[in-house]
């Protein structure tokens, strides 16, 4: 078991990583001192962990009452019609302040548990128990949660870290090949933006990776969770290098805003994301040709599109402009100076227009 800790000026947490690392969810909950829980989950990953989870807590705290709340599993269903139904299981399951809401899924799970914690009693504690390589290599570290609105991802939302984080790597191998390549676009964007001898490693070993190899899969998920504490250690809330975590994403929010949150994957948007920034690293003389033919042949290898087909540059254009990282309708992409150095800027409207044709917007 590897043990990191995100330290937050004395809101230090742990992250645990490794195989059988969900049996340590009761004992985390009896060291916080939880008076009740509510496990919010999803129609697939319950009927695989939901007993798993129970058991750990039981085994540590028997007489603890524990109520459950299934949630349909889906980028879709990230909005907040399912936080209210979150928010009235905790009052069905009469949670105090002293409550934790237990966040058991994937990045979405995560995203509204976190969300809806905050809003409970104007914010009550919750644990982190990522079960897709996605949110176990980001989103599940950091506390950035939140729900989408129909103009865009992620618009409503909080800063609320959890107090603990258990990614047991060994559920990853229930997940179906297309959900553990949607994993692997995060990691490959940590060491776009950060490391490139990560990248290099990541070149070395992606087939080992895609089989859940468990000495890679171990050493990625927490080199991807290490790199993520630091940042989010100097820069809790986004004023700063945290936003260099969005690398890839301004372009895949808006492949999924327009392919209604469904035909895509969130990793294989961000993929596809990451190339276009690639390329208009490029465009604007930050990336030369090699480097950016390296990430596109790193994105295939992983099983992910490298780019998009058919949809309107004009409406992705609006899109775009509403990101949170937009400053007064000015759209800010994060753009790579070489694998591994990066930096968030503004780029101008025909290099941008001349990316997006290649790309394959219309």
């Amino acid at each position: 078991m590897i043990e990191l800790t995100v330290d937050l000026a004395g809101r230090a947490y742990p992250i645990h990583i490794g195989a059988g690392a969900m049996k340590l969810l009761g004992s985390e909950l009896k060291r916080l001192g939880a008076t009740k829980v509510l496990v919010v989950t999803n129609a697939t990953v319950g009927p695989l962990y939901e007993q798993a989870a129970l058991q750990s807590i039981r085994a540590q705290l028997p007489e603890l009452a524990v109520s459950v709340v299934t949630l349909p599993d889906g980028e879709c269903y990230k909005d907040l019609h399912h936080i209210e139904q979150i928010l009235s299981a905790a009052v069905d399951a009469g949670l105090d302040r002293k409550s934790y809401m237990v966040a058991l899924g994937g990045g979405v799970i995560g995203d509204m548990t976190g969300f809806a914690a905050s809003m409970w009693m104007r914010g009550i504690d919750f644990i982190q128990v990522p079960t897709t390589l996605l949110a176990q290599v980001d989103s599940s570290v950091g506390g950035k949660t939140g729900v989408n609105l129909p103009s865009g991802k992620n618009l409503i939302g909080a800063f609320h870290q959890p107090r603990s984080v258990i990614a047991d790597t060994a559920v990853l191998k229930t997940l179906p090949a297309r959900e553990i390549s949607a994993g692997i676009a995060e990691v490959i964007k940590y060491g776009l933006l950060g490391d490139a001898a990560f990248f290099s490693y990541l070149e070395e070993n992606m087939s080992r990776l895609r089989a859940l190899d468990e000495e890679v899969l171990k050493k990625v998920v927490a080199h991807c969770c290490e790199m993520k504490k630091e940042i989010v250690r100097e820069d809790e809330r986004e004023s700063g290098v945290r936003a260099k975590l969005n690398l890839g994403h301004t372009f895949g929010h808006a492949i999924e805003k327009l392919t209604g949150y469904s035909a895509w994957l969130h990793g294989e948007a961000v993929a596809a994301g990451c190339v276009m920034a690639a390329m208009l690293s490029e465009e604007t003389g930050r990336l030369q040709r090699e480097d950016v033919d390296r990430i596109k042949k790193l994105i295939l290898a992983a099983g992910l599109p490298a780019g998009i087909a058919g949809l309107s540059k004009q409406a992705a254009l609006r899109a775009m402009a509403s990101d949170k990282k937009s400053v007064a309708g000015v759209i800010r992409f994060v753009l790579m100076q070489g694998i591994g150095t990066s930096l968030v800027s503004t780029v101008d409207a025909e290099a941008l227009d001349s990316v997006m044709s290649r790309s394959g917007w219309i």
